[in-house]
């Protein structure tokens, strides 16, 4: 009887071959789950997992009214795979250089260049690394996109070569896996490349600073670089609010390198920077720059300063100065012209001159050494103090009668002024000098502030006492002395000098407001407004300028015409003119500081007064100003001449 296909050598056989086929089976697996499990398990991971950083978006700052002073836009970092582009997708490439506007010769090389010899391998670095980049791909082959090399970066701007390359092949050659296209695709061009489907282009979303009105305001504004680091003005003294923290994404990717979301393991969201609201509001700044403008037109000086604020508060509503810079082409600027980005308001120093005899005037009439209508000898040429005969300053004008206070204030007597300060004596009027704040810094947070120099009595040569009373011999910032000023306007507070108003969230809420900080009390509200009117007297029609006059309104102010220190001697051709005051007297609810420096050369007469330089651009602001603030006139009271005739008391 036959026992048909099923004999046993045929049934040893197969179980025979069966069993070396599992036996096979099994080898491999435990080769690769026991043997070469850790080897294996790093590959995977290499290959399969990723972490795609969502980063958050720095905060906006914004003017007092809400106007966007700097904010942070969504542009798309382009790159391409040249190891992932298929040939079927060439007739595509002249409208993608077209979109990016890159030529398309440039274009074909990086596209074609898909190799690079190991030695050339670069340092790799992801686009916008801290910069707001987000990785993103739709449809399209994807991987971690650093910046692309000099030849694959068009506009000039890759600080290196960031071609990313994977591991040598045989041969010692590497794959270059993404090349530069552009940094700068919008989204609505990235949308009209994504529907082009090219295999192997991809972009990155980042975020860029942008500001909006360009110069305006750069000295107080700021800057990040292209790293999205601050590096001066409010970006980088409020980064602690503005910086946005980043989130993260784990998951998976395919073979094709798209996203595997079921093995998400875990996501992070962004935070989002605080916005910066400030006390600068844009159409004020505007308005002092374009008087700034105006001035360099006519005088072309070394440089100028206009600090506009609120006496009532200490909040600044514009600084400006010229020369200035384009906050979006910081990093264009030659050598020569960076000095543009420094915030001479608050960095560099001058001798004041006239104005600074509000020190001397207050403290007498604060000490009760003297009235309004108190007289001086204003012609005398050496006076004798505490036993010593001094030299007197040179006065411009003779003059035919002893001067009050009043007087001394309104013609500029530096002889007068000198005399107030000696009856204050070296100490008491260095006290008050030093209350009003200067020798010390403001405090302001933005443009590298210095302190000035006033020297301590201990340090006085014989002169110092009939020189300081006038603005020499001592070194102040254009914010100093906007601040004095702004003691005498305040009703006798020093004030801090202020920019930043609120902080809110990402929600638009408020979580800090600032408000007015008082230094401390410098004079007595009384002798604050005597003060006050007694500057009004500087406008008037017998002052020495009468072209900051507002009509309708009362204007106290204080003329400055300093010289200039050259080759170590002070120059009859080089000074510094200003103009410092407020309005209305009575009850100030603005000032205005014009400093210009070294006009001389196109000043009528070749000096640089400040009642010719300084002062008319005082009254062009503050015209200005009156309507768009809605300024009321003085409600009255006496003016510096009525002072100086007996009418009122201190």
């Amino acid at each position: 009887m036959s026992k048909g296909f099923a004999s046993t050598p045929r049934i040893a056989f197969l179980a025979g071959v069966m069993l070396l086929v599992f036996a096979g089976i099994g080898t491999r697996l435990v080769w690769l789950h026991v043997l070469d499990r850790d080897e294996l398990l790093r590959y995977v991971e290499r290959a399969r997992r990723q972490i795609l950083v969502l980063n958050g978006r720095r905060g906006d700052i914004l003017d007092t009214h809400g106007a966007i002073l700097a904010t942070s836009r969504s542009l798309i970092v382009l790159g391409v795979d040249p190891t992932a582009t298929l040939p079927a997708d060439e007739n595509k490439w002249p409208r993608l250089a077209e979109l990016i506007g890159m030529p398309l010769p440039e274009m074909r090389s990086i596209f074609t260049t898909k190799f690079r010899p190991a030695a050339q391998q670069p340092a790799a670095a992801v686009p916008g690394a801290g910069a707001g980049s987000v990785h993103f791909d739709l449809g399209t082959a994807a991987a971690p996109a650093p910046a692309a090399p000099p030849s694959a970066d068009p506009a000039g701007t890759a600080a290196g070569d960031d071609t990313v390359l994977d591991e040598a092949d045989a041969e010692g050659n590497r794959p270059i896996r993404w090349a530069k296209l552009s940094e700068n695709v919008s989204e609505s061009a990235y949308a009209e490349i994504t529907k082009l489907g090219i295999r192997g282009v991809y972009g990155n979303r980042v975020f860029r600073r942008d500001y909006p009105h360009n110069a305006l305001a750069a000295h107080v504004v700021g800057y990040v670089n292209r790293d999205e680091k601050p590096v001066t003005g409010v970006e980088r003294f409020a980064d602690f609010y503005l910086r946005s923290q980043n989130g993260w994404v784990e998951s998976e990717k395919d073979g094709h390198r798209e996203e595997l979301a079921q093995f998400r393991t875990r996501e992070v969201p962004p935070s989002d920077g605080y916005t910066v609201v400030l006390s600068i509001d844009a159409e004020v700044q505007h308005i002092a720059e374009a008087e700034l403008e105006d001035i360099a037109a006519r005088f072309q000086p070394a440089k100028a300063t206009i600090i506009i604020s609120d006496p009532r508060t200490g909040f600044i509503l514009a600084l400006a100065n010229t020369p200035s810079f384009d906050l979006n082409e910081y990093n264009r600027l030659s050598g020569g012209e960076q000095a543009a980005m420094r915030n001479t308001a608050v960095a560099d120093m001058y001798e004041p001159g006239s104005v600074f005899k509000i020190v001397a005037a207050s403290g007498a009439l604060e000490d009760g050494l003297v009235t309004p209508t108190t007289t001086f000898d204003c012609n005398l040429d050496r006076i004798d103090y505490r036993g010593q005969v001094r030299s007197m300053p040179r006065d411009d004008d003779h003059f035919d009668h002893r001067l009050t206070v009043a007087e001394i204030i309104e013609h500029s007597s530096n002889r007068g002024a000198a005399q107030l300060g000696m009856m204050l004596g070296d100490q008491r009027f260095y006290a008050y000098a030093r209350a009003f704040g200067f020798g010390q810094p403001t405090g302001f947070p933005v443009g590298g502030e210095v302190g000035g120099y006033l020297l301590p009595p201990a340090k006085w040569d014989g002169l110092t006492i009939t020189r300081m009373p006038t603005g020499y011999s001592v070194d102040v910032t254009v914010l100093q002395m906007n601040q004095a000023m702004e003691a005498i306007a305040s009703g006798g507070v020093l004030l801090r000098p202020q920019i930043v108003k609120e902080i809110r969230d990402e929600n638009g809420e408020v979580v800090y407001r600032f408000g007015p900080s008082e230094v401390r009390r410098v004079m007595s509200e009384r002798t604050a407004r005597t003060m006050a009117q007694l500057l009004t007297g500087v406008v008037s029609s017998e002052g020495t300028a009468p072209a900051a006059a507002i009509p309708g309104y009362e204007v106290a102010g204080k003329t400055g015409t300093v010289r200039k220190i050259i080759d170590h001697t002070y120059s009859d051709r080089h000074h510094v003119a200003s103009f410092i005051g407020f309005f209305p007297a009575s009850h100030p609810q603005v000032e205005i500081s014009v400093v210009v420096d070294d006009a001389d050369a196109h000043s009528p007469g070749g000096i640089a007064w400040g009642r010719l330089v300084a002062a008319p651009s005082f009254k062009h602001i503050g015209e200005q100003l009156i309507s768009y603030l809605d300024i009321t006139p003085g409600i009255g009271g006496s003016t510096g001449r009525e002072l100086a005739m007996g009418e009122n008391r201190p």
